[in-house]
């Protein structure tokens, strides 16, 4: 059985281990199943190859302790929120059932982290339609609705609805985007300086974890945003 509680559909591989990976340990500590799903190879990105970014994905997951990673080979920096997109995107969701979706910010520096979040919320509620056929090795897949979608917080400051608590995880987040060594700081790289590769950058990422847990009274935390209103049956459900 594929199913798992949380699936992570995010644009690029490390998008997944930038904006979430703390809550993906938090959630794999407490017995919840996990997988992630990149969208694109990364192949526009100026550092690396594909080839290496597939190998470094691959060697973060085994850190993170994924249930699987699998990429849908979308088309990088020109994938479309468009039925072709939707369909491909719609099996995934379909053949792992999630409870919970996490994805992209709902807009950030990256086009593609916008595109993807778009993408993402459009397939989540599609999935649903029990008249959208869509197949898997041959066999027609049964619709699926996840209860939840999530969108993470990535570069640009976007005002959390939900912070969780990565406290106990931190360092093995840093440790999954450290597998990027393609990708961020590494002195030893004679590959051209970018937005994120910079000792800089990775000082803002702790940072922002930093300022995300202050707020709950924690050491780091990551946030995320919601379309649909969370609901509760007490104020004392809340921590």
């Amino acid at each position: 059985m594929d199913k798992v509680d949380i699936l992570v559909i995010t644009a690029h591989p490390d998008d997944a281990e930038l904006s979430c990976a703390g809550t993906i340990l938090a959630h794999i500590a407490i017995g919840k199943k996990v997988g992630i799903v990149d969208l694109t190879r990364g192949e526009m990105g100026t550092r690396g190859t594909a080839a290496l970014r597939q190998e470094e994905a691959a060697n973060a997951a085994k850190i993170l302790g994924v249930a699987f990673r699998v990429n849908l080979n979308l088309a990088d920096a020109f994938f479309v929120n468009d039925k072709e997109h939707q369909l491909e995107v719609i099996k995934v969701i379909r053949q792992y059932r999630p409870e919970i979706v996490l994805a992209n910010a709902i807009t950030d520096r990256h086009p593609d982290h916008g595109r993807g979040a778009s993408l993402v919320r459009d397939a989540v509620f599609f999935s649903g339609l029990q008249k959208i056929e869509t197949q898997a090795d041959g066999n027609e897949q049964e619709a699926w609705r996840p209860k939840s979608l999530y969108h993470a917080i990535q570069s640009n400051y976007v005002k959390p609805d939900i912070v969780v608590d990565i406290s106990a995880h931190w360092e093995k987040k840093v440790q999954a985007i450290e597998a990027f060594r393609s990708q961020f700081y590494n002195p030893d790289s004679d590959e051209p300086d970018t937005f994120i590769s910079s000792p800089e950058f990775m000082l803002f990422v702790e940072a922002r974890a930093k300022e995300l847990g202050h707020a709950i009274g924690a050491s780091y935390g990551e946030g995320f945003t919601v379309v649909k209103q969370i609901g509760i049956k007490s104020f004392f459900d809340i921590k």
